[in-house]
């Protein structure tokens, strides 16, 4: 028997079946209104067609969970229109297209292993690693002696993601950086 969620115990990346088509949560917020039952507020991709939506559950609502199969695979290259992953055991390469990456491509270099989500045999999204490291392209100058960590400046990596980092931060800099929330965490 397969697992059942609750939509009360939803969470990021929770994969679920719901009218014959498999969601993935991209983001959720459970609210408890001052009058009237609380809710659960969330916007949902049909992990099929790649359909965002907006709805709203009883936080009793009861979805059965979708049998995802993850892989770590090795990002290899772009051709220009496909992106190629290799399976880590079989050596298989997978090509994929650049909606199937979705933000993935911001926080991943090739070589990089990604977890690929299969559904029915099928890629259904790419996840990075949880923490990677990315060199600075391009930041303003900063100075040495500035350890605010209140303030900050915008800097490009190499994959052209943009963050704010701390002001002594400066171009060749390789930091950590968390996916999950898009952040920096330190230099390395």
């Amino acid at each position: 028997m397969a697992a059942v969620y609750s939509a009360g115990d939803f969470r990021k990346g929770t994969t679920f079946e719901m009218d014959g088509s498999v969601y993935k949560i991209v983001e959720f917020q459970h609210v408890k209104p001052g009058k009237g039952p609380a809710f659960v507020r969330t916007k949902i991709r049909n992990v099929l067609t790649g359909a965002l939506i907006d709805k709203t559950f009883n936080p009793d609502d009861k979805f059965p969970a979708a049998e995802v199969e993850k892989r770590i695979m090795q990002y290899l290259y772009n051709d220009g229109e496909l992106y190629y992953v290799m399976d880590n055991t079989t050596y298989e390469q997978i090509p994929l297209n650049k909606d199937q990456l979705e933000d993935c491509l911001k926080y991943i270099k090739e070589n990089t292993d990604v977890t690929v989500l299969f559904y029915n045999g099928k890629v259904i999204a790419v996840e990075p690693p949880t923490f990677v490291e990315l060199e600075v392209t391009y930041t303003e100058p900063g100075f040495s002696g500035n350890t605010t960590t209140t303030s900050g400046k915008p800097a490009t990596l190499e994959t052209g993601l943009e963050i704010m980092v701390p002001l002594f931060i400066n171009i060749g800099d390789v930091l950590k950086i968390d996916t999950r929330t898009c952040t920096y965490m330190e230099r390395v």
